[in-house]
């Protein structure tokens, strides 16, 4: 039994919580076929002894997995400095039981602040974006050296986006606009007074865009894998885990608009699925138990393209649950991916010519 880590930002609630009980506890699809033992890395900002009740569940199922709780501030970026150098020093160390190869990242955690413009004080980034984009940027660039490239499944990278995306499927929220990332990161006087969700949905679309070019360049590198996973190779992916009322997504909402969320709308969720026409409404637990399948699940069968296909050395997918379909018009502009990977590396490195080498060769 091999021992590899999973790092899953906002695991302490919610999504990423239940994606990483889902992997403690081998409950996501095709967990019976999976042989490695993982020390799931649950990032936050505060610890609500999520770990704790992780390993008790697993233990008591009588399953090897573990979870530790480390501390992370995605809008803080010396937050998630620190925490890429705590990595690389473990690793350095040669200490392998607390800093196994990472078999999969998972940025999972998002916020949305619907009222008026916020920034980061220490930064002064749009808070949507540097939490959503921005830091999980850097948590990537800094780990990539350390994904386990020679898994028998490949490591893989799933980034938590939205169909709030994509204005095509008609989420109920404004709808996403990309005019450059210096835009979203920085509102120019013209888009300081737009709606809040608008910037929930245009981080998200942003999300897409991102993993996009990530795979792009991974290829260019020669680090993408392949569907023959044992040549090695990294996969990246995006992930939509639908409308899932009464998890944390409306913590910055109006009392009103929390009392719904929270006490009223979980408990219609068969209305909201022909409300909005669809059926990509779901509880945290069912969301999380597919982020789960596509961050370690082993294989799947039969064509990608198709519900509960094949997972495994696929790369490039924008997933409704353990569906791929497509994602918006504006994700697939290479322009706009572009505009996000550069400007995204050279904000993170801030002149400095080594390490904007190292992001950019992944190492």
């Amino acid at each position: 039994m091999t021992r590899r880590a999973v790092v899953i930002t906002g695991a302490t609630l919610n999504l990423g919580f239940e994606a990483a009980r889902s992997i403690a506890l081998g409950t996501y699809p095709g967990s019976k076929e999976d042989p490695d033992e993982y020390l799931i890395y649950i990032l936050a900002r505060t610890d609500n002894k999520a770990a704790d009740a992780i390993n008790k569940e697993a233990a008591a199922a009588g399953k090897p997995h573990r979870a530790v709780f480390r501390r992370l501030n995605l809008s803080d970026l010396t937050s998630v400095r620190e925490f890429g150098t705590a990595w690389a020093e473990g690793v350095a160390a040669g200490n392998t039981r607390d800093y196994p190869p990472i078999q999969a990242l998972v940025l999972s955690a998002g916020l949305q602040f619907p009222g008026a413009l916020e920034t980061v004080e220490s930064t002064g980034l749009e808070a949507t974006f540097a939490v959503n984009h921005v830091g999980h940027a850097l948590l990537f660039h800094l780990l990539a050296p350390y994904l386990d490239a020679t898994s028998p499944t490949a490591a893989r990278v799933v980034v938590v986006s939205s169909g709030t995306h994509d204005p095509a499927q008609k989420s109920g929220l404004p709808d996403a606009k990309y005019t450059s990332a210096k835009d979203l990161a920085h509102p120019p006087p013209d888009m300081v007074n737009i709606k809040g969700r608008q910037r929930y949905s245009s981080s998200k679309l942003a999300n897409v865009l991102w993993t996009y070019a990530l795979v792009r360049h991974l290829k260019e590198a020669g680090k993408l894998t392949g569907k023959d996973t044992s040549k090695g190779g990294i996969a990246a992916n995006a992930f939509d885990p639908g409308l899932m009322p009464g998890s944390g997504l409306a913590r910055k909402g109006t009392g009103i608009e929390q009392f719904l969320w929270n006490h009223v709308l979980p408990h219609i969720k068969p209305l909201l699925r022909l409300a909005f026409g669809t059926p990509n409404v779901h509880t945290t637990e069912t969301s999380g138990r597919n982020l789960a399948r596509l961050a370690v699940g082993p294989g799947g069968s039969g064509d990608p393209d198709l519900t509960d296909g094949l997972v495994q050395g696929v790369s490039g997918k924008y997933y409704e649950i353990r569906r791929p379909i497509k994602s918006s018009v504006d994700s697939y502009d290479e322009a706009k991916q572009e505009d996000l990977w550069d400007w995204t590396i050279r904000y993170l490195t801030k002149g400095n010519a080594s390490e904007e080498a190292r992001f950019r060769a992944f190492r």
